[in-house]
């Protein structure tokens, strides 16, 4: 049989169908007591509860109480009104997956724009249908996520205003400010499949947002850059963030986008974060950068991360890019021109630095602040590297580079060694450098190992990972692994059991590892050796990624007693791909400290068979 109801509890419930209904009823809300109120708030639907805190008196949105002020009646206790709690109650209801990624927020904000995404999404997926034919604004937000709002009991979901995107994205655009993601797609097929173009434009349907940061998606035509430009002109003052992916731009139509982003107070923009990725542009062999652009890059102090990847650039817009920066005056931190093809595009900094020997840093003038030089996939050569080597003078507070993926071969990496040295030497704060699958052999590396073994402050991470090495280097990485290093990635570069071995024999005291990667070097039972001896002598490491070494079974009583042994801090340790004894890891799996263990386990089919781990 089951519980009467409370009469409080019916009360409220009557209350929250009230406040759904009309406007009546708040003035007695708002008097109820405190503890009554607070109850509730935090049972009201989304949009009772935005009624109620947009309705209420200014003085009792403080959370403070006031005294009286003297007269007959008195004036009531103010309260703290537990909005916020009730806002992420609802938001953890509906995007659970969500909250860990957020840090401190407005719930209120958050609960609206995830909302409005939300309808934005289903909408794009209508447009994107053959068989669709309208407006855009006219298309129905389903049932569901009208009832999740708040909207029940109403039969006629066809027949009201709140059924259709256009409502939701004026009565909701206001609360629109991080990363919301317009599909430009769907607009393309609205236009396209049907004889009348949306009477709403999208600057119209959002015109109420304050956007901080816009991801665009799938801008194909000029026809979707009008709209596009005026949205943009609307949050020139607030906008940061700008993303584009997946588009198709011609040079008109950015140097309209980037000419919109223009403050109307002084010719400048606030924009922090420009990307532009898995994007083409409609003239391959630009002679000059489109005006627009250029101005964002020169005239945006506020810049501070710039990002043209995967872009099919070619050598001649890289070498503009990068020209303009040489000469702006923006305190650009990040940029990112990977997966392009880019070949010859430092070529210059070869030719005018090659008689000026680069005997000191702090040479440039945006790229003085740049941090993070990421360059990884652009099928750059040995002879790109002595451009770079050049091209890096001009970044004395370079803190990250990532080359991998580049063909730069020895001669390349051994052209990056005297600017290691000098950068070094002038106390530059350089300190992660990727430089994977870059074919690179023992000789080599093992030269840029010794260098940078050479230094009193050693690197925080390196990555020398799909570079087929074989177990020449072991030695010099053992000496190396003692310069305080704490990130090596040194996957698949072929050390083999005895590359494992001589590994193993050099360490002889403590290392301040945090992390390695030891995976797909084939060191079978060498493998669990090594680590049954690094684990008792890193007592900072955190991560261990060991798959696929071919480890027999009887690596894991080894590993067993490795972890046990060890001091306790290891909070991942990934044997994937190792023949291990089930039985014996279940009891691996309880070596746990404080339960941070995470241990990742699957075994080969068998023990002799077949992976492929070539790059």
């Amino acid at each position: 049989m089951r519980e009467a109801p409370s009469l409080i509890s019916l009360c409220l419930e009557a209350v929250k169908n009230e406040l759904f209904r009309g406007d009546d009823i708040l003035s007695v809300v708002y008097d109820l007591p405190s503890y009554l109120f607070d109850i509730l708030v935090l049972q009201l639907p989304p949009l009772p509860l935005q009624k109620l805190q947009m309705a209420m008196p200014f003085t009792d949105r403080d959370d403070h109480e006031y005294d009286d002020d003297g007269g007959g009646n008195g004036r009531k206790r103010g309260r703290f009104c537990n909005f916020d709690k009730a806002w992420k109650n609802l938001f953890e209801l509906h995007w659970p997956y969500l909250v860990d990624d957020i840090q401190t927020v407005d719930w209120h904000q958050k609960y609206w724009e995830a909302h409005l995404q939300k309808c934005l999404d289903e909408a794009a997926e209508i447009a994107l249908l053959p068989s669709f034919s309208g407006c855009l604004g006219e298309i129905k937000i389903s049932e569901t996520i009208l009832k999740d709002i708040g909207y029940e009991g109403c039969i006629k979901f066809s027949t009201c205003d709140y059924s259709k995107l256009s409502y939701h994205c004026q009565e909701y655009g206001q609360y629109a400010r991080y990363g919301l993601v317009l599909n430009f797609e769907c607009c393309h097929a609205v236009e396209f499949r049907s004889t009348v173009l949306f009477p709403v434009p999208l600057d119209n349907l959002l015109r109420d947002s304050k956007f901080e940061s816009l991801d665009l998606w799938w801008i194909r035509s000029e026809e979707h850059i009008g709209g596009l430009c005026k949205l943009l002109s609307q949050n020139s003052e607030s906008l940061t963030s700008l993303k584009f992916i997946h588009c198709k731009l011609s040079s008109a139509s950015v140097e309209k986008i980037c000419s919109s982003l223009l403050t109307n107070i002084v010719p400048t923009h606030r924009i922090q974060n420009f990307s532009v990725t898995s994007t083409s542009f409609l003239e391959t062999n630009l002679v000059s950068l489109p005006r627009g652009l250029v101005s964002l890059l020169s005239s945006g102090r506020s810049l501070c991360s710039l990002n043209f990847s995967c872009d099919y650039l070619c050598r001649n817009f890289a070498k503009m890019v990068f020209d303009t920066l040489c000469d702006a005056s923006s305190g650009l931190s990040i940029l990112d021109l990977s997966e392009n093809n880019i070949t010859g595009w430092l070529s210059d900094f070869n030719q005018t630095s090659s008689n000026n020997h680069p005997t000191s840093l702090g040479l440039g003038k945006s790229l003085r602040s740049l941090r993070v030089l990421n360059i990884r996939g652009n099928n750059l050569d040995k002879d790109d590297a002595v451009g770079l080597r050049y091209a890096l003078v001009h970044m004395p507070n370079l803190e990250v580079l990532d080359i991998s993926d580049n063909p730069i071969e020895d001669d390349g990496i051994r052209s990056l060694l005297p600017y290691f040295v000098e950068a070094f030497e002038a106390c530059s704060p350089f300190a992660k450098l990727y430089v994977e699958s870059c074919d690179l052999n023992a000789s080599g590396v093992i030269e840029l190992l010794n260098t940078l073994s050479s230094f009193k402050r050693p690197l925080e991470s390196l990555s020398i990972a799909d570079n087929f090495l074989g177990s020449k280097v072991a030695a010099v990485l053992g000496k190396f692994l003692s310069t305080s290093i704490q990130v090596l990635n040194i996957s698949g570069i072929g050390l083999s059991s005895s590359g494992f071995e001589d590994l193993q024999q050099s360490i002889t005291k403590e290392v301040k590892l945090i992390g390695i990667n030891i995976s797909r070097n084939r060191g079978g039972i060498a493998t669990a050796n090594f680590l049954s001896t690094l684990l008792p002598r890193a007592p900072e490491l955190v991560f261990v990624n060991a798959e696929y070494n071919f480890m027999p079974v009887e690596s894991s009583r080894i590993m067993c007693s490795a972890l046990k042994a060890a001091k306790g801090n290891l909070e991942l340790l990934d044997l994937t791909g190792n023949n291990l004894d089930s039985q014996t890891i279940l009891g691996l799996a309880e070596i746990q400290r404080n339960g941070k263990l995470a241990l990742i386990f699957s075994s080969l089919p068998a023990a002799d068979a077949p992976y492929d781990d070539d790059p």
